[in-house]
């Protein structure tokens, strides 16, 4: 690498270079002040270590505090549903059972699948990639088998093949994908190797490549004839700065096409005065494309659907919550009636889940699109059905969907709401916050399966943290329901 490459590699060194040399200065003081610059570069990357020693220390102290706990919440449990045991109905040994293979497996939407699942009488086998062979859902009792393979991104033959070995060893009669937003695409390309072998419930790739794409997805859904916010695509952020905000009165929101685990909680509006150094920020490129989105008042819903052959098989819908960490089943005719006409409109057989608003005269606009599982499945945490509707046809084309029972529990991830309770600042606070822990129940605790939530909360989750100890490397926070540590730059 050039001495050019180096410098810019170093951030702030360029530009301080750069400066000193627009001024005129000799030799002998540009020396000195690149002394000063890798001194400061240095410094501040000790700096970052010291801070990420001081968050991985912390946080793994802190989960040693709680651990006592964990356990007595985990035993109380296991003796609730062994007392029970006598008066509940013994679990179905089916002799249709299928063996089920979900990817995914650190995360709750694989473990609540593989419960469904199980409880119909099938056999289920978790997959995850090597990173998280730590995964604390493989000592679920709903899961058969582990396994591991190379992460889709970094090794995409290595991942098809895996799955392909892992499905003609177990004679896997179906492949669900518990897609992270990376792995979706992957596993498109999987399907036609494991067609022949396994029915697979996922989009073929063309398809999950439409629905990934912020853009090209609304200009499908309003080809179609429904209801779409104004979309716009760039590729540089000077195509942002040129685009003419005067005249329109709206305002906008930018978003990456590509996941983006850091830039999608970003919901700054544009346009804003001085906005042009923020937006010359952001990673924008035609390898990365965004998009700027119309911004629409009105309440926020994500939904998910299993669907095939065009036929809603399986449906819920909750308001959007910070961080998607709370989920509450809504009836929303409007929305259900959105899905239905695009999902039968497109033929499709998957998982798909939808980002909503609806204002406030009812017109419900998508802003997002993802071909994959939503975490809301939780909500069908006591639902005998979910597996039915997963692996069977509907009867007829006007067979309604499943939605989550009438009397079922919201779910929230208790370590998050432990976390929430460091900002609540008044009674009234906390006599919601409780409300809302006495009326719901953990999406990972179950009475008849209770060793995951000790396991991914004391095993999953300080173990990747140990790893980030080891490197001295941080990260943004830690996301209990994906079972990861979220990262810049990371999966």
């Amino acid at each position: 690498m050039g001495r050019q490459g180096r410098q810019g590699g170093q951030g702030g060194q360029g530009r301080i270079f750069a400066n000193v040399r627009a001024n005129g200065h000799s030799p002998l003081r540009l020396n000195f002040y690149k002394r000063i610059a890798i001194d400061m570069t240095q410094i501040s990357q000790s700096l970052n270590k010291g801070v990420a020693l001081l968050q991985n220390i912390g946080t793994l102290t802190l989960l040693l505090i709680l651990l006592p706990f964990n356990l007595v919440a985990v035993a109380i449990s296991w003796l609730w549903y062994v007392i029970g045991t006598p008066w509940r109905s013994k679990e179905i040994v089916s002799s249709n059972g299928k063996k089920i293979l979900l990817t995914g497996g650190k995360m709750t939407k694989a473990l609540q699948l593989a419960r469904s699942f199980h409880a119909a009488g099938h056999e289920v086998f978790l997959v995850e990639t090597h990173k998280y062979w730590l995964s604390g859902h493989r000592f679920s009792k709903a899961v058969k088998g582990f396994y591991t393979v190379p992460a889709p991104e970094k090794d995409p033959d290595g991942y098809c093949q895996g799955l392909l070995e892992i499905v003609t060893k177990e004679n896997i009669d179906v492949f669900i994908p518990v897609s992270s937003p990376v792995a979706s695409y992957y596993d498109s390309l999987a399907k036609p190797l494991l067609s022949p072998y396994c029915e697979v419930i996922h989009f073929d790739a063309e398809v999950t490549k439409i629905l990934d794409d912020k853009f090209a997805f609304c200009e499908k859904a309003g080809y179609l004839g429904l209801s779409v916010p104004k979309v716009f695509r760039f590729t540089e952020p000077q195509q942002i700065l040129d685009f003419d905000f005067e005249g329109s009165d709206r305002k906008y929101i930018l978003k990456s096409i590509p996941y983006d685990s850091v830039h999608r909680l970003d919901l700054t509006k544009l346009p804003f005065e001085g906005m042009e150094e923020y937006i010359k920020q952001l990673p924008i490129s035609s390898e990365k494309p965004w998009v700027m989105q119309e911004f629409i008042k009105g309440q926020e819903y994500c939904t998910h659907s299993t669907v095939r052959n065009g036929i809603v098989r399986l449906h819920c819908c909750s308001k959007s919550s910070p961080f998607q960490v709370n989920y509450e089943h809504v009836d929303n005719p409007d929305i259900f009636a959105w899905v239905e006409c695009f999902v039968r409109a497109m033929n499709l057989t998957g998982q798909i889940s939808f980002d909503f608003i609806q204002t406030e005269d009812g017109t419900v606009y998508p802003i997002e699109c993802n071909p994959r599982i939503h975490s809301a499945i939780t909500m069908f945490h006591d639902h005998p059905g979910v597996a039915d509707a997963y692996l069977k046809d509907a009867q007829n084309e006007n067979e309604p969907p499943i939605t989550p029972l009438p009397n079922s529990k919201p779910t929230y991830w208790l370590y998050h709401e432990l976390w929430r309770l460091t900002n609540i600042r008044s009674w009234k606070q906390l006599r919601e916050w409780w409300q809302k822990i006495s009326q719901g129940t953990d999406a990972i605790l179950m009475s008849d399966d209770p060793l995951p939530f000790l396991t991914v909360h004391h095993w999953q989750i300080p173990l990747l943290l140990l790893g980030n100890l080891q490197k001295l490397k941080g990260w943004m926070r830690i996301d209990f329901n994906i079972g990861k540590l979220v990262e810049i730059g990371g999966d």
